[in-house]
């Protein structure tokens, strides 16, 4: 379909921009908002934010909608935790996002990288605060303790979609499982904050947005995020429909009446998007 002209994407440019992408490629880090082709890069990298993508930028799995790369995973880099660190420092940022690739070939599906990660972020920036956008480890809850352990100050885990839509567009994930992830890290640490997210345009109803919104509130989830789907490439699910900026404020203000602390809700919103107002 062709993109109607309230989704504008800005080109990336500035000095901010073009530190952060020198960083990426001198340390040899991923970045989610590169391998997803995020359209709010030029913003977020102008101002010097970037969600660090670790394992790797090859996932296990395949889910339709996402534009990073399935296949087998790269080796493990134990040197990473330490360079994800380095850059935080270089940049001098006051708030990081974290996530990975699903790593369902490794043991503790990449969780020790994960810890050492947030570790190696607290020595060399102790007064950083960090969110982690997690998998969901397949629901192993030894696994997710170990992220609790860490006190992230927040905890996410996205639905990407409502329940009638989760096996097409999530292959091997499963709605009820993510929810209980969610749930679970709230009933272990009620003090960190929790965060979810899903599209919009892949074919669901506005009566199903509500439901999940509900589903999602009753989980004890604090900040909930809603964009548009943009088709990755012609490889992937097709957009069913665009959304109307009108239609994205309705389901915000929809939220905050639901007692939501936070509801992100707009064409080019994405999971990280006003990250470090979250954890205010």
């Amino acid at each position: 379909q062709k993109k109607p002209n309230w989704i504008k994407v800005k080109l990336p440019m500035g000095v901010k921009y073009n530190e952060l992408q020198k960083l990426v490629v001198s340390h040899k880090l991923n970045t989610i908002c590169q391998s997803a082709s995020c359209p709010n890069i030029a913003e977020c990298w102008g101002k010097g934010v970037a969600t660090f993508m670790i394992l790797g930028n090859i996932c296990t799995r395949s889910c339709k909608f996402c534009g990073v790369k399935t296949g087998k995973p790269e080796k493990v880099d134990w040197r990473e935790p330490k360079k994800v660190a380095e850059s935080i420092k270089i940049l001098k940022v006051k708030h990081v996002v974290l996530t990975s690739v699903n790593r369902d070939d490794l043991k503790d599906m990449g969780s020790s990288i994960w810890i050492e990660t947030i570790k190696e972020i607290r020595y060399f920036n102790p007064y950083v605060t960090i969110e982690t956008l997690i998998p969901d480890f397949k629901g192993e809850k030894k696994i997710i303790d170990k992220i609790i352990d860490v006190k992230p100050e927040v905890i996410s885990h996205n639905l990407e979609t409502v329940p009638r839509l989760t096996r097409m567009i999530r292959v091997q994930a499963k709605y009820h499982r993510s929810l209980e992830v969610l749930q679970y890290i709230k009933y272990k640490n009620h003090h960190i904050r929790t965060k979810t997210g899903i599209m919009l345009g892949l074919g669901e109803t506005k009566e199903e947005v509500i439901k999940t919104m509900e589903d999602v509130k009753i989980s004890n989830v604090d900040i909930f995020t809603i964009g548009q789907y943009l088709q990755p490439s012609l490889k992937h699910y097709p957009v069913r429909f665009f959304v109307h900026p009108k239609q994205f404020q309705e389901f915000r203000d929809i939220g905050l009446k639901m007692g939501f602390k936070y509801v992100e809700s707009g064409p080019l919103v994405r999971s990280s998007y006003h990250a470090e107002k979250h954890v205010k």
